[in-house]
């Protein structure tokens, strides 16, 4: 009976045209590596404007994980995970959920920052920024060895499962 609410997959194994965790995680991507980019242009630049320009991407980053982990989960559950690609879409899994804790800890750490004296960045900020950098390019490997190694949800992936190939 539920089955009847819900749309029809389609050979992507979704109920709507393509991906859209791709499209809206990049935008995280984005502003977090550009937050991070004006920080350290900021400090070593003495150019404090771009610390602004920081902490608003923090802020809209922060906002923005959730809704790439909202689609992650949902496509997530749709994808035939054959037992290859289980363990690379748990740790996937594990780190984008952290991931939202640390964005959304580091936001408020930022926000403290700049209520506090918006001309000045402590070292100790650069340094956790340079390692939250870190932790983002090995999600977007994984990401990445999720569709390009293991094709979730590419056509031909989607109907050798269908057909019990894999």
């Amino acid at each position: 009976m539920l089955e009847n609410l819900l749309p029809p997959l389609n050979d992507h194994n979704l109920p709507y045209p393509d991906t859209i965790h791709p499209i809206v995680v990049h935008f995280v991507i984005a502003m977090v590596l550009f937050a991070f980019f004006c920080d350290v242009v900021g400090y070593f630049g003495k150019n404090y404007k771009l610390y602004e320009v920081s902490w608003w991407n923090m802020f809209f980053a922060t906002i923005s994980i959730f809704i790439a982990i909202v689609f992650g989960q949902i496509e997530a559950g749709l994808a035939i995970a054959y037992d290859a690609v289980e363990p690379v879409l748990n740790l996937h899994t594990i780190i984008g959920w952290s991931l939202s804790g640390i964005i959304a800890t580091i936001t408020g750490w930022r926000y403290v920052i700049r209520s506090q004296d918006p001309k000045k960045m402590p070292i100790a900020y650069l340094v956790v920024g340079f390692l939250l950098t870190g932790l983002v390019f090995y999600q977007v490997y994984l990401g990445d060895e999720l569709v390009w190694i293991y094709g979730l949800h590419t056509v031909p992936v989607v109907e050798a499962a269908k057909e019990g190939l894999l």
